[in-house]
């Protein structure tokens, strides 16, 4: 059995964790909780990632495989669920990669607040983050719907997954104002069955 080490209010762990229930992998890949943090890797993330992150995935008949999109890529091949159509790959590698921007961004004004010294703390790096964000959030709204429609695949994930973390983390920003038909999909969205099994508490 594979095992997959998650915090679960990750958006790039959860991303993997809905592709595993998507593809009916869960008595396949062992879910592992650690306490972890970007200031103190736990030693057995370090053991799977070098760098310390998470999620990894760590296999018994070869190395360990890291950061969310390779580890996508390597279930959604494994169970041969098709969430990276070959006729609309680059697009779904794109938009998928938007989303994963939008995760690095907001979580990186989350670790801002959280893991600095208030003294530390830079508002005007914060806005920049959030700016990153905003901008790829209006960039699907303006480009990329027609792309979220149809058979499921992992762009669709990724992007729900970086809305819900800000919905957790951010949700003052009010990044639904002016991006209706983004903010209706993810709605509907949000009611898949994986999105609510892997929803932080």
């Amino acid at each position: 059995m594979m095992k997959l080490l998650i915090s679960p209010a990750s958006p790039f762990v959860r991303k993997c964790r809905v592709l595993i229930r998507v593809a009916n992998l869960m008595d396949t890949v062992e879910e592992v909780h650690v306490n972890t943090t970007p200031m103190k890797s736990a030693p057995e993330v370090v053991a799977a990632n070098p760098l310390g992150k998470i999620p990894a995935l760590v296999r018994a008949d070869g190395p360990a495989i890291y950061d969310s999109r390779v580890i996508s890529r390597y279930l959604d091949d494994y169970a041969g669920s098709g969430l990276y159509p070959a006729s609309r790959l680059w697009d779904v590698l794109t938009l998928e990669a938007t989303a994963d921007a939008i995760m690095d961004a907001t979580v990186a004004m989350s670790y801002e607040a959280r893991l600095r010294p208030a003294h530390e703390q830079s508002a005007d790096w914060v806005e920049a983050q959030w700016g990153k964000a905003h901008r790829a959030i209006a960039a699907i709204n303006d480009r990329w719907m027609s792309h979220l429609s149809g058979p499921l695949n992992m762009a669709q994930i990724g992007t729900a997954c970086a809305l819900s973390y800000i919905d957790l983390r951010h949700d003052d920003r009010g990044w639904r104002t002016g991006h209706k038909a983004l903010a209706d999909w993810h709605e509907e969205f949000s009611h898949n069955p994986a999105m609510v099994d892997t929803k932080p508490e």
